[in-house]
């Protein structure tokens, strides 16, 4: 699958509290690639990474997935193209504390009626070495077993493309390390595409290519 943007931008407000958090935003993205958007707070690289993701439609600018222009898009296909082929991490876990980690990774698949949604929940859980805590629940694992949950179930419709905000902003610098190394993994074993929003530059050197994002716009 490929993402791509030419000339997008993104304005929030209205009249004179009108303001632009990107623009001219060029960049694609591929199955994959290893892409780290760098950058300090408030110069736009979340708002990339929702263009990217199909989150937001863009105020200036085109969004095209496969040469297909999301504009063009109806919304229920447009979240069908979210569920099915992008992966979705943000710093927050948003697990249900209520929840094992199985049930956490399956409910998403549940709501959405996927088939065999159990056995590809396991499957997650598996892949990011959580074989054994199916049936814990987020109290009683660490921060960074909490962000391989959020990573499992962001992975168990096996998304072409993995978009994560900060994944290891909140883990202590090992967990963090362990986090990376499992997506860089996913990106050689799967063919993963993975971008990482990050203010830590030792995780931008991790990727392949490093995109600079400052005062709303793509640094040359």
């Amino acid at each position: 699958m490929n993402i791509t943007l030419t000339g997008a931008g993104k304005a929030y407000g209205t009249g004179e509290a009108r303001f632009w958090a990107l623009r001219d935003a060029d960049l694609s993205v591929s199955d994959g690639d290893f892409f780290a958007i760098v950058g300090p707070s408030g110069s736009g690289k979340s708002t990339l990474l929702h263009l990217l993701g199909c989150l937001d439609r863009p105020s200036e600018g085109e969004i095209s997935v496969d040469g297909r222009l999301v504009a063009e898009m109806p919304d229920r296909e447009l979240s069908l193209l979210r569920r099915d082929h992008i992966g979705f991490v943000f710093q927050q876990y948003f697990l249900n504390a209520s929840m094992t980690a199985l049930q956490n990774v399956l409910l998403p698949l549940h709501l959405a009626g996927v088939a065999e949604g159990r056995s590809k929940a396991v499957a997650a859980l598996e892949t990011v070495g959580l074989a054994a805590k199916l049936k814990s629940y987020p109290t009683e694992m660490s921060g960074g077993e909490q962000q391989r949950v959020a990573i499992a179930r962001s992975l168990a419709n096996a998304p072409s493309v993995l978009l994560a905000d900060e994944p290891t902003g909140s883990l202590d610098s090992k967990t963090g390390k362990d986090v990376l190394s499992m997506l860089v993994r996913l990106n050689n074993e799967r063919n993963l595409g993975v971008v990482i929003v990050t203010h830590d530059a030792d995780v931008a050197a991790t990727a392949d290519r490093r995109i600079d994002v400052l005062d709303g716009r793509i640094a040359q």
